[in-house]
């Protein structure tokens, strides 16, 4: 859950009784009093692991958070069940009649949402009429590039492509201007450039056809063109339309993106009884820390909402149980490499633009040959995994068949963690 590596090592020292008075723990809460240069109260809620620290540190979990959190785990005979104190139990009160609130304003607004006003109908129409044209410009910049052949993109500049993707900015289609930008990185980037150029260009191509068809298509996939064109939703929307599941929900791994000034997290989930695998999405600016924090390597009851889509992966938590427990059983994983591309396959025809999926495989062997690692199952086939070292993989397999999770890009897995001996590993 920490931030970064400081305020992990920071908290790891902080993971003491010594450190804490007025320590305990209920059902709902765990709380203490941190000495420092001050008396800091942090106060964690039990269902969702959220937070609060009176500390001056803009950093979420904060040390303080981080070492109360460290001690429950490692050491709970030292945080005694116990009546909460004031400060807790306020704080308590405060978070359920916020939830409440939002319930409310969520079931007023389900109510009385009828029929747009003429704003937003002028407003919904004054955009949609730009991102045609634009559409329409970007048909003629694909077929010009076609035409001349994609040699001519070998020695074209940075500029080429950033022009094209500011015209897809300024009409109103963000998610194209950004698609735009990962299609300029791939010219002589590998030895098989033009292939991988050509695919996306086609995936651009299938987007602007199915924008211009938007109305001969079903509902779910209307919906997925216009994310991918980029209409984005607020999460009140997705709350309000998208499909609710509840599960046992294993917290599997993340990946972090940084790019020039965001960073991108990705956490993934996948229901135990479902089978389903979700996506949380998280954006802060680079330095900053993610608005939440979810601990890997739990399992936890919750319901979450997805967005709406034919396939959608990316969903938002809208409850959580308090029984947060360690997974410590088998993944629930496919067993052969096959199965899982029948799976990635089968998501594709839905929902052609999805550019990432969870792996997850039971008794993988990991592999290290020609300068490149693996993941192989029972049947022989192996998967690359992303560039990298993997000698710590390698350590907590024991070179043995481990149950693994990954994220696949269409070309290589990210290790995301392995289950050894019944115990988590993040990787």
């Amino acid at each position: 859950m920490a931030p970064d590596a400081s305020s992990a090592s920071a908290g790891k020292k902080l993971g003491n009784a010594k450190h804490w008075k007025n320590i305990g723990q209920s059902p709902e809460a765990l709380w203490g009093e941190c000495q420092g240069s001050a008396l800091y109260q942090v106060r964690v809620d039990s269902s969702t692991l959220a937070l609060q620290c009176n500390c001056p540190s803009r950093k979420q979990p904060c040390k303080h958070g981080l070492g109360l959190l460290l001690l429950a785990a490692t050491s709970p005979a030292d945080v005694p069940e116990s009546d909460a104190p004031e400060w807790v139990v306020s704080w308590l009160a405060k978070r359920a009649a916020a939830s409440k609130r939002k319930e409310t304003l969520k079931a007023e607004k389900a109510e009385g949402g009828g029929a747009p006003s003429a704003a937003q109908v002028k407003t919904a129409a004054k955009r949609m009429a730009q991102v045609t044209q634009g559409i329409e410009h970007l048909d003629l910049w694909l077929s010009d590039l076609i035409r001349n052949g994609l040699g001519s993109v070998e020695t074209k500049p940075t500029k080429f492509w950033e022009e094209q993707a500011k015209q897809m900015v300024d009409a109103q289609a963000p998610g194209v201007a950004s698609h735009i930008r990962r299609i300029a990185t791939i010219p002589n980037a590998s030895s098989n450039w033009p292939e991988k150029l050509l695919g996306q260009l086609g995936q651009l191509t299938l987007l602007s056809q199915a924008f211009h068809h938007l109305d001969q298509l079903d509902a779910p996939q209307q919906e997925d063109v216009r994310q991918m064109i980029g209409w984005a939703l607020k999460e009140d929307e997705v709350v309000q339309r998208g499909e609710r599941v509840s599960d046992d929900w294993l917290v599997l791994g993340q990946t972090l993106e940084d790019g020039d000034r965001t960073r991108t997290q990705r956490t993934w989930l996948f229901g135990e009884t479902t089978k389903r695998p979700a996506q949380i999405l998280q954006f802060a600016l680079s330095g900053a820390s993610f608005e939440k924090s979810y601990p890997l390597g739990i399992r936890q009851r919750a319901d979450l909402v997805f967005w709406p889509g034919a396939c959608s992966q990316r969903a938002l938590i809208e409850n959580r149980q308090s029984n947060v427990l360690p997974i410590t059983e088998s993944l629930p994983g496919l067993e052969t490499i096959d199965e899982f591309f029948a799976s990635v396959a089968d998501a594709k025809a839905k929902q052609p633009w999805q550019e990432r999926f969870l792996c997850i495989l039971r008794t993988v062997l990991l592999i290290y040959t020609n300068n490149a690692w693996y993941i192989r199952d029972q049947n022989g086939h192996a998967l690359p995994l992303a560039r990298g070292d993997h000698w710590q993989f390698l350590a907590y397999s024991g070179g043995w068949p481990v149950d693994f999770a990954g994220q696949w890009d269409g070309e290589a897995v990210t290790p995301l963690c392995v289950l050894a001996e019944g115990t988590y590993h993040k990787l």
